[in-house]
């Protein structure tokens, strides 16, 4: 599978990033321009995860933000479907699960916390993916979502989305083991929710004070919320 449709198949997905597990972070990095980091090490700060505490990072890929979230002495694990990504991520020190979004193998009100970083987008059923999500935190726990969105200034987001169809999947064919997929990464950025688009779904799947934050000019937002 060189890419998945917009429909979001799970196979279609996974294979698809087993794809490109060889290099996604390297070519995260030369398409954002070392952007990525920068979001990455804000959703640190953000989820502020404290020692001691139970971190669910979903679709962590090869673990480079569950192993940034476990250096403040919480107990991370990294989750997702591509066992390719988290093939790619064995150098890091985390435990690593084999999960499906959609049916979590973890016991009800089993963590503190719970992440997506930059995965959200891939899911199925996003709403049913957050209901999941909501049932094996504890109540009172966080849940925290950092997602490409809609850039506020309407010429700026013509050019973003331009840049993500056109260039990107370009560059792709120099840095990435499977550059078809990046042609996926760029529709799927433009076919996403809004900002408030995503915290209306976030509400609906049953979570409370939901509130975002604009990285980049909008290019990212951070979504978080709490289990009542």
């Amino acid at each position: 599978m060189s890419r998945a449709s917009l429909d979001k198949k799970p196979r279609e997905v996974a294979e698809m990033f087993d794809g490109v597990a060889r290099g996604y972070d390297r070519t995260n990095s030369v398409l954002t321009l070392g952007y990525d980091r920068r979001w990455r090490e804000m959703t640190r700060r953000v989820l502020d995860a404290q020692p001691g505490e139970r971190i669910l990072d979903l679709a962590a890929g090869t673990g480079v933000s569950t192993a940034a979230f476990a250096r403040g002495g919480a107990w991370c694990v990294a989750a997702d479907f591509s066992v390719g990504m988290l093939s790619s991520g064995a150098s890091r020190d985390v435990p690593k699960v084999a999960a499906d979004a959609m049916r979590l193998p973890f016991a009800d009100d089993s963590f503190d916390a719970v992440t997506v970083v930059f995965g959200i987008r891939n899911f199925f059923d996003t709403e049913a993916a957050l209901r999941e999500m909501r049932r094996v935190v504890k109540p009172g726990g966080r849940l925290l979502v950092c997602e490409f969105s809609q850039p506020r200034f309407k010429p700026f987001r013509k050019v973003f989305y331009w840049g993500m169809k056109r260039v990107a999947p370009t560059i792709a064919k120099v840095v990435s083991s499977n550059p078809e997929a990046y042609r996926y990464l760029g529709e799927s950025i433009k076919d996403w929710h809004s900002q408030r688009g995503l915290a209306e779904i976030v509400a609906k799947a049953g979570w409370g004070e939901v509130e975002w934050m604009n990285l980049t000019f909008g290019v990212v937002a951070l979504h978080r919320a709490r289990k009542s």
